[in-house]
C-alpha cells in the first residue's frame, strides 16, 4: 500500500482526489489543509509520495517543498505539484523548489496516474 500526503487547502479538491485515488486501489491517502499541517504530517509519519498544492494559506507549496527537501528524513519523498497556475515559467518554479514533477488543475487523473506511477517505481 503506497502512503500518499495531499497538501490541499480546497476542501472539495482534496475530497474530490481522494475519493479517485481510493478508486484506484493500492493507495492511502492523508490529507493536511496547509503548510504547517503538511510538514508535520510528512515528518511524523513520511509518505511515499506527495502531492503538493501551490497556494496555501499558511506558507506556499513552494516553500514547503523547499523545507522538505532541505531536510534528510523527508529528502527523498517524490513531491508532485498540483496548481491551477499554468503560466509560462510555474512549471520550472516548481522543480526549482524542487518538486519531482508538475500537473495542473483541473487534474487529468490518468495522467497523475502515470506520473505517480513512475515516481513511486511500479510502473
Amino acid at each position: 500500500m503506497n502512503r500518499i500526503l495531499y497538501v490541499e487547502d480546497n476542501e472539495d479538491n482534496a475530497f474530490m482526489l481522494q475519493m479517485r485515488i481510493d478508486l484506484e486501489g493500492d493507495f492511502e491517502v492523508t490529507i493536511a489543509i496547509n503548510g504547517t499541517d503538511g510538514l508535520a504530517a510528512a515528518k511524523q509519519q513520511p509518505p511515499d509520495l506527495i502531492l503538493m498544492d501551490i497556494n496555501l494559506p499558511d506558507f506556499d507549496g513552494l516553500e514547503l517543498t523547499r523545507r522538505l527537501k532541505a531536510d534528510p528524513a523527508t529528502a527523498e519523498i517524490p513531491i508532485i505539484a498540483l496548481t491551477s497556475n499554468a503560466m509560462l515559467g510555474d512549471r520550472e518554479k516548481t522543480l526549482e523548489a524542487g518538486c519531482d514533477d508538475f500537473d495542473t488543475k483541473p487534474i487529468d487523473f490518468d495522467r497523475l496516474f502515470s506520473k505517480m506511477t513512475a515516481l513511486l517505481g511500479n510502473g
